[in-house]
Order: C-alpha cells, then structure tokens, then sequence
C-alpha cells in the first residue's frame, strides 16, 4: 500500500476509507475577514468545523481533501486544530488558485520579469510535500490548479506548469478546477502532459457540472479521473441532470474514472452571510452525497458496488498509482 500525508499525520492508503475528493474546511480572503468580518471567531469556528466534519463521518465518510491552497485562504495550523477534534481524515493540498494573476508576491518573480529569477512555484510547491507545510510538521498530500472561463492566461499557465513539475518531482497527485462549460480541463490536460505529467495522476475538477458526455469522454479517456463533485449546487445544474450524466458514464464503462464530491466549506467570507449562502444553496452540505446523491445514484440503476469504486477505489488510486508510476521512474 501507499502511505498518504494528511493533517493528523501519514497513513497508509488502505485507510482512506470513503472519500470526498473536493471539499474545504475554510476558505476565505484572511485579510478580508480579519479586517471586516467580525462574525469570524475562529475558536468558534474551529469548533463548528470539526461538529460538521463528524456528522460526515457519522454518514459513512472517512476522508476529506481540502482543495484549500494559495489564494483561497489556506491556513494548514488551522486545520490541524480541526484534524486533533475530528476523527475525518482531511487531506491538505499545495498549490495556487487563480484564473487570471498570481498573488502581488509572486507575480514579478519568474524569468524576464521584475525579479529576474527561476520561477519558484515549483520548489515552493515541492517544499509542501516533501519538508511540510510552514509552522507545521504536516505534510500536503496532492497539488492544486485552476483554469477557468478566462482560460489560459499566463498566471493560470505558470501555475499549471508549476504543478505538473511538481508531480514529476515527488509523485504527488494531482486536482484542477476547471470550468466544464468551457472546455478547460482539455487545456489542462495538454499544459500538464507537456510538463510530463502522466494524466492518470489528475482528477479534472468540478466535470458534474457537464452534461456534455463527449466531453467528458475526451477526458476520461486520456485517463484521468472526473471530478463528479458539486453536487448541492443544484442552481448550477439539477441533480437529476447530475445523476443521469453519471448513470450513463458508469453505463459507458467508465466507472472506474469517476469520484464524487461537493465542493463544499465550514466557513467561506464569499457569501456575506451564512443566510446568503442558504439562500443561493439551499442543498449544499458536506453530508448531500450521503444522504441524497447516493440514493438518488441507486435509484438511477448504479449499483453499490460502481458507487463504492467512486468513492473508495478511484480516490484510493488516485494516491496509489500516481505513487507507483513515480517509483517505477526512479
């Protein structure tokens, strides 16, 4: 078996359990919310993170990886205080979100630019997963990048190179954000293959919001795994589109390429309130896939068995194999 890093520590693949490849615990602007949210008390909301994370386990799920990495707020001491009160293993991830510019801190440092210098994504990148995270002895357990409708742009292309680099460097896994409606994740496909990724390591974030099973196909088949995993936004699409789209993938064969998820938060400053974010998902909770999704999966004529090669096999692979194609290139 594989060991994996989570925020508790190393363990070894075979206890991942059921898993949810695209969640956050906290995700927010810290500058923002230190500034101008007092309704933000983090012993609170430490607290409210770990009740939310044990009524996930209470449901059957085992694992979490938070997608939460430069640029969404990541702050991994904080999650560890979540990890010592929770008995969900929560994966953290390096990385960078944006679909356009890098962070102020970053933005002129690369080759021709203000800072004349070698990009250092990369080593920061590879530093997360083989030193550990800053102020902590955890290390991140996969990569993280984002395209979205914006596409290619060159911030987004810096990050995308940084982390294939960074998966051929150390093995680890890979997850994209991608805007389905768009295309992006083929885009991704091509930056990362260039950098010399085997596209077996990448999950192609938020694809449920597709109906385009072509689409989805064309990704599938250069064997990456979708990222079946918005489900609770149903503002976005319905979830019978969701479930169907799935239901025919799995009757395609294609099973064994699929996770699921909902992309969902303890607590997010994007929403005003926590009344606004009820408001606009109503159905968006760590526990929807459990208690709704699955069911309606069944209903639809997937088996238990195809769901649990969703939410145990693929992720446990997604770890496994991308381990054992880097130590077979060593």
């Amino acid at each position: 078996m594989t060991q994996v890093q989570t925020a508790r520590g190393p363990i070894d693949s075979s206890g991942l359990g059921r898993v949810l490849v695209h969640e956050h615990v906290f995700c927010m602007d810290m500058e923002y919310t230190l500034n101008y949210r007092p309704d933000f008390n983090e012993e609170e909301q430490i607290a409210e993170a770990a009740r939310r994370l044990d009524e996930l386990k209470r449901h059957g799920v085992d694992t979490i990886m938070d997608l939460t990495v430069l640029g969404l707020g990541r702050d991994v001491p904080r999650i560890a205080e979540v990890a010592k009160r929770t008995e969900v293993n929560i994966i953290v991830a390096t990385g960078c979100y944006t679909f356009d510019v890098l962070p102020k801190q970053l933005a002129q440092r690369a080759p021709g630019l203000m800072f004349d210098e070698p990009d250092p994504l990369p080593d920061l990148f590879v530093g997360d997963i083989v030193e550990g995270v800053n102020r902590t002895d955890i290390k991140a357990g996969l990569l993280k990048c984002a395209i979205d409708a914006p596409g290619l742009k060159p911030g987004v292309e810096r990050v995308l190179r940084a982390v294939g680099q960074a998966n051929v460097r150390t093995g680890a896994p890979i997850s994209v954000h991608t805007a389905a409606r768009h295309g992006t994740g083929l885009v991704a496909q091509r930056v990362l293959k260039e950098e010399g990724v085997d596209l077996r390591d990448v999950i192609i974030g938020h694809c449920g919001d597709s109906t385009d099973i072509d689409y989805l196909m064309r990704l599938a088949d250069e064997g990456s795994i979708l990222g079946m995993d918005r489900f609770g936004m149903n503002e976005n699409l319905p979830l019978a589109d969701r479930v169907a789209t799935i239901a025919e993938l799995v009757r395609r064969g294609y099973g064994d390429r699929l996770t699921l998820s909902h992309d969902c938060w303890c607590w997010s400053d994007f929403f005003p309130t926590e009344a606004h974010r009820a408001a606009r998902f109503p159905e968006h909770s760590y526990c929807y896939v459990p208690q709704v999704a699955v069911p309606a999966l069944l209903e639809a004529g997937v088996s238990e068995r195809e769901i649990d090669m969703m939410q145990i096999d693929n992720p446990r692979r997604h770890f496994e194999d991308s381990a054992g194609r880097f130590a077979a290139r060593q």
